[in-house]
């Protein structure tokens, strides 16, 4: 096996371990809500301050990776991630859960910088699309193993004990990056001595805004699912257990769509209509998964439909930067995503109180999926008239 695999290998299982502790605080659910005394208003910003310190932290988190090296960086999100799990672990208060989570934000903004970052320059002109897609399968995954595992267990024990399990699983990913990682020979990553200047084009900067834009739309509508999914059918009569298992349905089935997705992307050579009948089908499902009989089989068509655009979306930044600014450009990137991952997941929780009505979130993810059209028309309308490395359209 070449080199760039065990790579791949060693962060899909730091991103699983993310997404185990992003989805710690939407499976704790019920206990957060009586043991902290707080509204969904709330819990929305909870869950979605994992992403605020993005809007501060990820363009100087590329700089950070390319002055100290992106072992080293990975390294210290990891601490972050580990920290933070621990302070939530001992909350007794809104106040500390909200401390833990930023720190854990922080540390998960530095990671999704680097990670994606790291991939593309161990895999940029090699299988670009099958490697990011199985990279961005890793948050469904660690998600999916949340959703089956962490209300169950914290119904066993304490939510706060189920906290400090997982910060430990944040060592062994930061032992695992310590013991395997390495820079590939063709990077040209600077160490202690490299200069953090960027020098972005006018055309880099705009492209991959409107990129970021259209990965933060599709995230939002796929986290509304996990997140608020299992509020909408505890709703109507399910356990807790009994409604993260279903709902963890659609994210184990996009671990595999994902990375299909990606494979039959590269394949078919049509990334533009594989993302708009995806999307329009990710919508659809979500309009009708509140009113449906039978949830499990529209549970299935989104697991399936949800995994085919990640890789390629992930790739657009590659489509349109210089190899030199990649990682400023992943930073800038994520930062846009992350205010909008804030602001969005924020904004569905305030339209559940406001409503009282547990399916708002879900049909508000139906309707960002539609927007995200628009943004992916013209963002290659742009890349056709301005990007230095124009796409052909398909």
């Amino acid at each position: 096996m070449e080199n760039r695999w065990i790579i791949l290998a060693v962060l899909f299982t730091v991103r699983t371990v993310m997404g185990i502790h992003f989805q710690s605080v939407a499976s704790f659910t019920p206990f957060l809500i009586e043991d902290l005394d707080i509204d969904y208003t709330r819990l929305g910003i909870l869950i979605g301050l994992y992403h605020l310190p993005g809007v501060v932290l990820a363009f100087p988190g590329g700089l950070l990776g390319k002055r100290f090296g992106d072992k080293r960086v990975a390294m210290s999100g990891l601490v972050l991630l580990t920290i933070g799990g621990l302070i939530m672990g001992a909350a007794d208060s809104y106040a500390l859960s909200v401390l833990g989570r930023l720190l854990s934000g922080f540390g998960g903004i530095l990671l999704n910088v680097l990670l994606t970052k790291m991939i593309a320059d161990w895999f940029a002109g090699k299988e670009i699309i099958t490697a990011m897609a199985i990279l961005v399968s890793s948050w469904p995954f660690g998600i999916s193993l949340g959703l089956i595992s962490l209300g169950k267990l914290a119904t066993a024990s304490s939510w706060q004990f189920v906290m400090v399990l997982i910060a430990g699983a944040c060592l062994i990913a930061l032992a695992l990056v310590a013991a395997f990682y390495r820079t590939p020979p063709t990077a040209s990553e600077q160490g202690a001595t490299g200069s953090p200047d960027v020098k972005f084009t006018g055309q880099e900067l705009l492209l991959v805004i409107v990129a970021s834009i259209i990965w933060m739309l599709f995230n939002v509508g796929f986290i509304a699912l996990p997140s608020f999914g299992p509020d909408l059918f505890t709703s109507v009569g399910y356990t807790v257990t009994a409604a993260g298992s279903m709902v963890s349905m659609v994210t184990w089935i996009i671990v595999f769509s994902v990375q299909f997705g990606g494979y039959i992307s590269e394949k078919i050579g049509r990334p533009n209509i594989i993302l708009v009948v995806c999307f329009v089908g990710i919508a659809s499902g979500m309009f009708l998964l509140p009113y449906s009989a039978h949830p499990i089989a529209l549970f299935v068509w989104l697991g399936l439909i949800f995994g085919p655009p990640a890789g390629i979306i992930m790739a657009l930044p590659a489509e349109v930067l210089h190899p030199e600014n990649r990682a400023a450009g992943m930073g800038l990137f994520y930062s846009v995503y992350y205010g909008g991952m804030t602001a969005l997941t924020s904004l569905a929780g305030y339209l559940r109180d406001l409503t009282q009505n547990a399916a708002t979130p879900i049909l508000f993810g139906g309707v960002l999926l539609i927007i995200a059209i628009i943004i992916l028309v013209i963002f290659r309308t742009l890349q056709a008239r301005i990007s230095p490395f124009p796409a052909e359209v398909k």
